[in-house]
């Protein structure tokens, strides 16, 4: 029998209680983030027709070229400022934020403030 992680039941359980309440809809999409050790993901979602319009990460050869590890809050300002950029592009001006489960501290807020920078309003 084998042991699950209690720290990630326990951000299963916040991002299904999160989950409930925030909803992407065409006007108003959803910016979700995953981060894992070495690296942070973001997309914007359309949950109505449940399509991603625009997604960023640290694995991307645009973000490695700059030679920037993946895991840290310098890494996830420059991800965020880089959806934000694709989202303008994309006709995305608005978003409501999903932290995922995660506090809304450190590398999370680091891509949020990333984003505002770059123009999207949440």
């Amino acid at each position: 029998m084998g042991k699950t992680n209690e720290s990630a039941k326990q951000r299963t359980r916040r991002k299904k209680s999160i989950r409930k309440k925030v909803f992407g809809s065409a006007e108003r999409p959803r910016l979700t983030v995953f981060r894992s050790a070495q690296h942070i993901y973001a997309q914007i979602v359309d949950d109505v027709a449940g399509a991603t319009l625009v997604s960023a990460s640290s694995m991307e050869p645009a973000f490695r070229e700059k030679g920037d590890f993946g895991g840290n809050i310098g890494a996830a300002k420059l991800i965020g400022g880089l959806l934000g950029a694709r989202a303008k592009e994309a006709g995305v001006e608005t978003v409501v934020f999903d932290r995922n489960g995660y506090l809304y501290h450190g590398r999370v807020k680091a891509l949020a403030d990333g984003a505002r920078e770059a123009g999207l309003r949440f």
